[in-house]
């Protein structure tokens, strides 16, 4: 499981995406990325989701998060890519 930080906006998403290693994709099945935690995050935390989802099928995984905020879940609405970020338990 990947998971994100509680502070995700534009300032730290760069670093964050820099920490993804190869290793965390390599598990077999599903890649779950856990957003539990997040508390203040901007759009840039779905342009971190939509990294970590390319990464994830280039491996042959699929992709999904757990524990997402509803505002996570309203920004990605806003920016229509809710479908490519699916709950987890949907998934």
């Amino acid at each position: 499981m990947l998971t994100l930080p509680a502070v995700l906006t534009h300032a730290v998403a760069p670093g964050f995406v820099r920490s993804l290693t190869p290793g965390l994709f390599a598990d077999p099945g599903e890649v779950v990325a856990d957003a539990a935690a997040l508390q203040q995050f901007d759009s840039s935390a779905l342009a971190v989701l939509l990294e970590c989802r390319r990464r994830a099928l280039a491996a042959g995984k699929r992709f999904s998060v757990h524990g997402a905020p509803a505002r996570l879940r309203e920004l990605a609405e806003l920016y229509g890519v809710a479908e490519l970020i699916p709950s987890a338990a949907t998934a």
